[in-house]
């Protein structure tokens, strides 16, 4: 799809490039006026074939191209390019059950989960507000949306394990957080909102286990489809599971994919699994340019302008070059 201009009737300029061409492809048709310098003519023959037809053209080719891009640049062309947007508010929703003591992710899933929430907050745009809500045995608000990134990253520096794992209570309590979507009375049934359009909002949720407390983690997820939220879930661990010393006994401890999954798929997201912490850091990462940049129009002729200045220097370098060699 071609490029929108401020100025797209400059483009008529671009009709001086075929003109160039041909100028260029009869001058090469014509005959030299002068003598040839090398009377040797095997000798010429050699100082050609080492030049090459391709390379002999290269500098004027690259001089037309300079051209072609710097009347595209006059005509102040517009792109679709990726910039930071305040108008997304996201919720951190991390468990903390005991399972995340686990050491199948070095140095083990929760200070692996902590490093890589925190550098998710540092990448996003500033003032994009980000909160934050833990879940175990049951869920809590830590941190509401703030634009203050430090303080939700000093908050999961502080983070410790507790029992239990209530993944959708996690995902609601997320939800309810979030500007426009007001806590029902009856949390696990609230009122539809048709024909409302709510803020833009997303959750983060990572888990590393098997959700057995609160409301099942599906029907959260339908909740906040219908609350107009983008869930994007992290798998922490292995489908496969590990054993986890507690208290002197061996807990088998194992990652529910397919639940993961569902919860994103329902609301639009993504699910992303991550069984080592290089893994999880790449995922938040990924996450943080997706989350809080939107496509705007945007103009580009400096770089246009730029990218014409790079190939007319290559040509006159080139170009240089090419004669320095044959003389």
């Amino acid at each position: 799809m071609s490029l929108p201009f401020v100025w797209p009737v400059l483009l008529w300029g671009l009709l001086l490039v075929p003109l160039l061409v041909a100028g260029y492809a009869r001058l090469q048709r014509r005959p030299s006026p002068h003598p040839v310098a090398f009377p040797n003519a095997p000798l010429l023959a050699a100082a050609m074939a080492r030049g090459g037809r391709i390379r002999r053209h290269l500098p004027a080719a690259l001089y037309l191209i300079a051209i072609t891009v710097l009347l595209v640049a006059l005509a102040r062309p517009v792109a679709p390019l990726p910039v930071p947007s305040n108008k997304v508010t996201v919720v951190l929703s991390m468990d903390i059950s005991r399972s995340m003591l686990a050491q199948d992710v070095a140095p083990s899933r929760i200070d692996a989960a902590k490093t890589a929430a925190q550098e998710f907050v540092r990448v996003l745009p500033p003032g994009l507000k980000v909160g934050l809500v833990t879940f175990s045995s049951y869920a809590t608000l830590i941190v509401p949306p703030t634009a203050d990134h430090a303080r939700v990253r000093d908050a999961i520096d502080l983070l410790s394990t507790e029992f239990a794992t209530a993944i959708g209570d996690g995902l609601l309590e997320a939800v309810w957080a979030l500007p426009g979507r007001a806590r029902p009375s009856d949390p696990f049934n609230p009122p539809p909102t048709p024909g409302l359009s709510l803020p833009s909002a997303t959750v983060v949720l990572l888990s590393d286990g098997q959700s057995n407390r609160g409301i099942l983690p599906h029907d959260a997820a339908r909740i906040a489809r219908e609350q107009q939220v983008k869930v994007y879930t992290v798998g922490v661990g292995t489908p496969e599971g590990t054993f986890l010393n507690l208290g002197g006994r061996s807990i088998w401890v194992r990652l529910d994919e397919e639940t993961l999954r569902e919860m994103a798929e329902i609301t639009g997201g993504s699910y992303y699994r991550t069984t080592s912490a290089a893994a999880l850091r790449q995922a938040y990462r990924h996450l943080g340019r997706v989350i809080g940049w939107e496509s705007r129009p945007t103009e580009v002729t400096n770089l246009t302008a730029g990218a014409a200045g790079v190939l007319l220097m290559s040509a006159l370098l080139l170009s240089f070059l090419t004669v320095r060699r044959v003389a």
